[in-house]
This record gives structure tokens, sequence and C-alpha cells, in this order.
């Protein structure tokens, strides 16, 4: 609002000068040409500021509430204005995508430089995954049953929405179908067996799904009596060697 009546004002401003130099308006004009191309050159990133505003409300770049990443920057829009777009900063020293509390204004025009990732935008979900080491000798087909359980459990709340969303976005894009359900895969490495439970989630839980589904399989390894066993790399020095040292003395 506070910016619709700024803007209002803005036009009601320019109406009226018009009016008032409707007789003199060619020599403004003119006058008007030869200022502006030494304004244009000297703020030729304000220019270009303005332009990337108005791409950004006339397009699907990004909106208010939405969480991007602009060159190195990831956070979400919390304000669009004229020249400079403002985020709440996530991620730097704090791990995953938890706010710093940093407030970061960017540049308009980096949106003609830079690639703008949209986290959230036409389809308000991310495919996650969790990477568990198992050791051979568990049942291959229990620690899959396990973890397919889990994640129906967890983040099956977000089966339909998915679907829904991503139906949608068929429809606009020339994308192909994808599984939004949970999945597992696995590879075979010289130490353990390399279980990866891929699935959808909503892009600002990322990090408290994972801590659910890292605790709930815990607690089914707990209590598997041994068919699920977590497998770990362990080294430990046992003995070094004897050094001998010999000097040569020079006479």
């Amino acid at each position: 609002m506070r910016k619709a009546i700024t803007l209002i004002a803005y036009m009601i401003f320019a109406i009226i000068g018009i009016s008032t130099f409707k007789e003199n308006i060619g020599n403004f004009a003119v006058a008007l040409g030869v200022i502006g191309g030494g304004i244009a050159f000297a703020l030729q990133e304000v220019i270009i500021s303005v332009a990337g505003w108005l791409a950004i409300t006339f397009s699907s770049f990004y909106k208010v509430g939405d969480r991007i990443k602009i060159g190195a920057i990831t956070g979400d829009v919390i304000d669009i204005g004229i020249l400079r777009t403002t985020l709440m900063e996530c991620g730097d020293w704090v791990k995953s995508d938890l706010y710093n509390g940093r407030i970061v204004r960017v540049a308009n025009s980096f949106i003609f430089k830079d690639p703008v990732y949209n986290y959230s935008g036409e389809f308000p979900f991310l495919w996650d995954e969790i990477i568990l080491p198992i050791r051979y000798g568990s049942s291959v087909e229990t620690t899959r049953q396990t973890l397919l359980k889990i994640a129906d459990e967890i983040v099956g709340e977000f089966t339909e929405s998915v679907q829904t969303s991503w139906k949608n976005l068929y429809k606009i894009y020339a994308i192909e179908e994808a599984q939004v359900e949970p999945m597992v895969t696995i590879v075979a490495t010289d130490n353990w067996i390399e279980f990866t439970l891929r699935y959808v989630v909503s892009f600002k839980k990322r990090r408290s799904t994972k801590d659910r589904l890292f605790t709930r399989f815990l607690e089914e390894v707990a209590k598997s009596n041994g068919k699920l066993q977590m497998a770990s790399q362990t080294s430990e020095i046992v003995s070094v060697a004897p050094l001998s040292v010999h000097l040569k003395s020079e006479s």
C-alpha cells in the first residue's frame, strides 16, 4: 500500500509538471534529452536496476516470500524495491537452510548478470536425500522397507500436494514426469552397503525433516535385534616402526 501510494504521488506530480510547462514542452524535451544522455551514462547501474525491478514485477523471476539464490547469496525475499531486493539471508556460517540473522540488499541489476535460483516459485518443493552406510550381513530388504516406511510416515503428507504442483508445472514447461514418491537405491562399496533415500519435502522443512528421518531410522536400528546395523570405518595405529637416525661427522 505504501509503495502504491508513493507511485501514484509521483504520477500526479509528473502530470502537474507536464500541464504547467506544456507551452514550452518542446524546449524542455530538448534540454531533457541532453541532460538525460549524461545522466544515463553516469547512472547506468541505477537504470539497469530499475529495468530489473520492472522485469521482476511483470515476470515470474521471484516474489516476496520466495526463497532464492542470486550469485552466492541465498535467502527469503522480504521486500522488492525499485533499486534493490532485500533478503533475509540463509546459510553462510550457519549450516543448512536456516536464517543467520543478516539482511542483505541486492541490486536488481543482478538478475541480468547472474543466475536466479528460485527454491519455491511454481513448485514449492525440493528433492532431498539421506545416505546411510549399512554393514554387510544386514538384511537388504528389511533395510529398504524400513526406510520406505519411515519416509511415508514423515514425508507422506507432502505426496498429494507435490503431485498436484508437479502436474501444474508439467502443463507449463516441457519437462518429463518425475517420481515424487520416496525412493530407495543402494550401492555396494568396499566397506558397506550405501542406502540412499530420496524424497520430496517443503523447501522450508529440509533440516527438520532430515533430523526426523535420521532419528526414526536409528530407533528402528536399536530395536531390530541385529537385522539392521550401521557401518563405520575405524583406523587404529597399533605400533610404529622404530626410527634410527645416523649422523655423520665431518672431520
